[in-house]
């Protein structure tokens, strides 16, 4: 993992599902969570943005934002998120650039070759304060609250 605690998160300009696209400055001033995940419409992807999108008014009474990162492309994040009806914004990350800038790992499974589930939670100024490799997928959204907002009260 390149990416550390107290570095600054690299700045990214990525399409979301509808087509838009998100930079980082757009989250100046708030936590911010940053959850990539394997692929679209796979068992422990699902369960993770479903467990998202249940929590999201938690992560929004906290003050926290919240994005899904893949390299799968904005049509099926788009797809995707129909599929489950996602209120969470989803990244395509298509050529990989944020990952590698980050140094993700990544697993091989029936000869694919996926990013592995890893999530950072950035402060209001931009600089990384906590960083969850290799995920559960099952239940990370407490772990991230209760984590969250421990740091925000210290």
């Amino acid at each position: 993992m390149t990416a550390q605690p107290g570095n600054p998160f690299p700045d990214f300009s990525l399409p979301n599902q509808d087509g838009k696209t998100t930079k980082l400055s757009d989250f100046a001033g708030h936590w911010l969570v940053v959850y990539f995940y394997p692929k679209d419409d796979t068992p422990g992807c699902t369960i993770q943005g479903k467990a998202f999108t249940a929590s999201k008014s938690d992560f929004d009474a906290a003050g926290i934002k919240l994005v899904g990162v893949s390299a799968d492309d904005p049509a099926s994040h788009k797809n995707f998120c129909t599929k489950f009806a996602f209120t969470i914004e989803l990244l395509a990350d298509t050529n990989s650039t944020l990952m590698k800038t980050l140094g993700l790992g990544q697993s091989e499974w029936k000869g694919m070759k996926f990013w592995e589930r890893t999530t950072f939670v950035v402060d209001p100024k931009g600089t990384i304060r906590k960083i969850y490799e290799k995920v559960n997928p099952q239940g990370h959204e407490q772990v991230l609250l209760h984590d969250i907002q421990s740091l925000q009260a210290a």
